[in-house]
């Protein structure tokens, strides 16, 4: 069923990683910054992320014995070090995810360029250690921006979506893999609704959104593919959707045959498999 598929540790038949866009407030204050301080309603949806939210999902995380990963812009971890603390001390990992959740085509790749180096001093200060992933705000990743996550060294981008499974990205500078999303598995179609960003959908019922969820895992772990749901807190961490999304990471958990790694451990398994399936670029 795939093309490239992959040998997953352990003997487990599938391979997954929850992920957490920590995006808080960050959302209202780039889109709107004249007057966001005036906007309390976004920045309160913004805020309940990593106040309420995160600490939902951690002990959660504490009681499924699971690692994973959350990607923070750095003005959010400069913003919520409390959050940031309490990620590290359970031992998951933090991507690289912007500066400020700017998009890229809004200013030059010389902007970006400032805006990333000023987001990796946040990391190491923050975390002790350089990010080994990167995920672009909405996904927005340019050339420019792979040329730059490989000549510093990461070991994995997650914004292009070229397959099912991880793949190598190669460019003249140099490759590192890409751990595909898709927007299938991503909660703004399902439970997003932002009139300040102009993003205006229909919420959907906890059960009806997560069901799209259950369906991709269910073809992934028979197909023994990837699933790789991208989540954000002040969407997903609300009580009853996290409800139904802790039922499908617990009946995942109860099959015994999937394997629940943090991204950097996904992509350091995928990079040792040498029938890995390659994207050229540039």
């Amino acid at each position: 069923m795939f093309l490239n598929p992959i040998d997953w540790p352990e003997g487990k038949k599938s391979a997954a990683c929850v992920t957490f866009d920590i995006d808080a407030d960050s959302l209202i204050r780039t889109a709107r910054p004249d007057d966001a301080e005036l906007r309390l309603q976004p920045i309160s949806m913004g805020r309940y992320g990593p106040t309420v939210a995160v600490p939902r999902i951690l002990a959660s995380y504490r009681r499924l014995g699971l690692t994973q990963t959350f990607f923070m812009p750095a003005w959010v971890m400069q913003n919520y070090p409390e959050t940031v603390e309490a990620i590290l001390k359970d031992g998951h990992e933090i991507g690289h995810h912007s500066w400020k959740h700017e998009d890229p085509m809004g200013h030059s790749d010389a902007v970006e360029a400032e805006l990333f180096e000023r987001a990796m001093e946040v990391h190491v200060r923050m975390t002790g250690r350089k990010p080994r992933g990167y995920r672009a705000p909405v996904y927005a990743i340019t050339p420019a921006m792979v040329d730059r996550l490989i000549e510093h060294g990461f070991l994995y981008d997650s914004s292009m979506m070229a397959d099912d499974l991880p793949y190598r990205v190669e460019t003249p500078k140099g490759s590192l893999i890409e751990v595909p999303p898709h927007w299938g598995t991503d909660d703004w179609p399902p439970f997003a609704h932002f009139e300040e960003i102009d993003y205006l959908m229909p919420v959907r019922a906890p059960s009806d959104g997560i069901r799209a969820f259950a369906e991709e895992f269910n073809a992934m772990h028979e197909a023994g593919g990837f699933w790789m749901p991208v989540l954000h807190p002040f969407l997903t961490g609300r009580l009853a959707r996290w409800r139904e999304m802790e039922k499908l990471i617990e009946r995942a958990l109860e099959t015994g045959e999937v394997w629940f790694a943090p991204m950097e451990e996904i992509a350091l398994h995928a990079k040792e498999t040498k029938t890995l399936r390659v994207e050229r670029l540039g």
